[in-house]
């Protein structure tokens, strides 16, 4: 498979195929836990690693793993990484644990991880199961981290609040102060309600980035083609 190729399937899940914007899958975590920027980051890097890393091992027993049975084993391989996932956060970033809640360990059934072990792990080599798993986190993460972004400074009037709890350096209070606090926030943001507003303008948005028509190529007359 050609360079070209393969940065396709590397970069097809930041907007073509964004697992949350474009293929509406995840949409319960993305909504749940993006109260925060900080915790978006955290989720998503969580989810980027267990992407890649049962995206490469089922790539490698594709052909050992029967049809018949294929869908558990998918979930058996997801769930052990995702239990190292839960032991390293658990040891190492306790607050970070608390913020996202259960659905740290609710990636095991997360429609993302599934449904790429299935249309394409199962069916493509190990350099591209890989390409495809670091692709779709990035997207994941990107989508995560904007909503979030959004979400906190509209509602709370910060941002980066909790990061601390990712890199304890910056202190356990760190935040990015964007609206004054004199200055009312509009809270309905930080609720479902405003999840389901921003995730609906963020679909849009993508969906007219992919969809719209590009223009045509001027001709050598200087009109169009």
């Amino acid at each position: 498979m050609s360079e070209n190729s393969k940065m396709k399937i590397l970069t097809n899940g930041i907007l073509n195929e964004n697992p949350v914007l474009r293929l509406v899958l995840g949409t319960c975590p993305t909504l749940a836990v993006t109260t925060m920027a900080s915790n978006g980051i955290g989720m998503g890097l969580a989810a980027t690693f267990v992407l890649l890393c049962s995206n490469i091992v089922i790539s490698a027993l594709r052909k050992v793993i029967p049809d018949q049975v294929r869908i558990p084993c998918y979930i058996t391989v997801i769930a052990g990484f995702v239990s190292v996932v839960q032991m390293i956060v658990k040891a190492y970033v306790p607050d970070l644990d608390k913020s996202l809640g259960v659905y740290l360990p609710l990636i095991v059934v997360n429609c993302i991880i599934l449904g790429r072990a299935e249309m394409f792990a199962s069916k493509n080599s190990i350099l591209d199961s890989a390409l495809d798993g670091i692709g779709m986190g990035i997207g994941f993460t990107i989508t995560l981290v904007i909503m979030g972004s959004i979400r906190e400074i509209i509602g709370s009037g910060t941002w980066m609040a909790g990061l601390g709890g990712l890199i304890p350096t910056l202190g356990a209070d760190f935040k990015i102060q964007v609206i004054p606090e004199s200055i009312d926030t509009f809270s309905l943001m930080t609720s479902a309600p405003g999840g389901f507003f921003v995730f609906g303008v963020l679909m849009a948005g993508a969906t007219w980035l992919t969809t719209r028509p590009k223009k045509s190529a001027p001709t050598a007359e200087g009109g169009n083609a």
